[in-house]
Formats: structure tokens, sequence, C-alpha cells
């Protein structure tokens, strides 16, 4: 009898996001290296680096000389957490995209637990936060962020905002991302959950920030968010813009 043909290993492109991330950006790609080439041989590690002012660019350049899998995209002027996710996403080239921040806050490694969830039944797997390890202030204005969003957009995942997540990327074949800010994730689970996409949940450790500082808790960028929350409810709850015709690939 003919044998069975082996079946080609599933790709899998890994990217982060980066902005004056020069104290933790290193380790992750190392640790993402490692982790993508215990799970298949087929891989790739891209990070973004979203017009950083401090020395992530020059370590980025460097590590993507170090290492051939490694493969830079550099925004020269910052575009928003948003911004930084879709040139991820387009640039990602394998069957599965994971991401996750480049600040440290999430281990890497722990990929290989959203990567054993995943199956034929699934098209998303979605981190949630074991426990949170923010300041306090943080951790309220998260919950009270994350309840509401829940309710307002009729959502079912556990933590809306876990940026630790792992899909197919046949996904953005009929979803289409638009946000530039980190409303984006709240876009994202809205746009996937009714176009009907099959998810998973996963719990995954968080950590303390170890360098830098948060690009979100501040006054004007709460209000800003709150506004850009209020527009995406409008067009995606109220207007079902994402409803009215096709979405594809941007």
């Amino acid at each position: 009898m003919p044998e069975t043909p082996a079946r080609t290993p599933a790709g899998l492109s890994i990217f982060f996001p980066a902005y004056n991330d020069s104290g933790t950006i290193a380790s992750m790609v190392v640790s993402a290296l490692l982790a993508a080439r215990a799970l298949t041989p087929d891989h790739e590690v891209i990070v973004v680096n979203d017009g950083s002012k401090d020395g992530t660019p020059q370590i980025l350049d460097e590590l993507a000389r170090m290492y051939p899998q490694v493969r830079i995209v550099h925004h020269p002027k910052n575009r928003g957490y948003g911004g930084a996710l879709r040139s991820g996403f387009e640039a990602a080239t394998k069957e599965f995209v994971f991401y996750t921040d480049g600040d440290a806050q999430y281990d890497p490694s722990e990929v290989a637990l959203l990567w054993e969830r995943m199956g034929p039944g699934v098209d998303l797997v979605n981190g949630y936060k074991i426990a949170r390890s923010d300041p306090f202030h943080r951790i309220v204005i998260g919950r009270l962020y994350h309840h509401t969003v829940k309710t307002l957009f009729g959502l079912g995942v556990r933590d809306v905002d876990c940026d630790f997540r792992l899909m197919r990327r046949s996904i953005f074949d009929t979803v289409t991302l638009t946000k530039d800010s980190g409303v984006i994730c709240l876009e994202m689970m809205k746009k996937i959950t009714d176009g009907g996409f099959r998810i998973a949940e996963v719990p995954v450790h968080h950590y303390h920030r170890a360098y830098g500082k948060s690009q979100f808790f501040n006054f004007r960028r709460i209000f800003r968010t709150g506004l850009d929350v209020l527009r995406l409810w409008h067009d995606l709850v109220i207007k079902k813009v994402h409803r009215a015709a096709p979405q594809a690939r941007a």
C-alpha cells in the first residue's frame, strides 16, 4: 500500500507591536523564537516598531541580522496601537498568527497553551488573565471598561483586552480592521464574533511591567478612548456597518 503523504506542518507567525520597548523587546523576540521552534519548523517572528524614540529600532535591526526568521516593520511615525496591530496582521504570512505586546507583561512561551487548544473546530484562541498584575487604579479602571464594553457590544469572552491571541490568518479574508487606537481589540473581537468564527479561551499569566510605562492611563487618553468606544458602538451595534456589505482583507 502507498504511504499516506505526511501533512505539511502548520505555519506560525508571531508578532509584537513595540513602542519604546528597548528594555524588553530583545528577550521577547528570543523567547518567541524558542517557543515557535518547539511548535513548528515553519515560523517567523515579526516586530512592528511603531515610531519608537528610544533604542528599540537599533535593537530590532540587530535582531533581524542575527536571526533569519525575524522581520522588522518600521513606522517612521507613531500610528497608535491599532495601527501597529494592523501592520502586524498584514505582514504575517503563515496559516496561524499569534500576537502579544512587546512590554513583557505576558510570557511568549505560553503561546504553546494556545497552540494546544487550537483545533479544527476553533478559529481563535483568546487568552484571559489569571490575575492582573497592575496598580490598583488600573485594575479598577480595567474592570469597569471590560464589563461596560461586554454589555454594550454583547460579547461573551472573558477578557476583551487580553492581548494574547492565536488565530487563523484566514479570518482576515472577511474581517477588516480600521481602528488606529487601542479600541481595535474591541473592534476585532466584535467583528470576529459577529462573523460566526469559533472562539476558545485559555488562562494565561500577566506580569508587572518591568520597563517603561503605559501609554493609556492618563485622563486625555481615557477620554478619547471613551469617545472611540461610543463611535464604534454606533457603527457596529446600531448601524451594523460591518454586516451591510462583504468585508475584504485590507
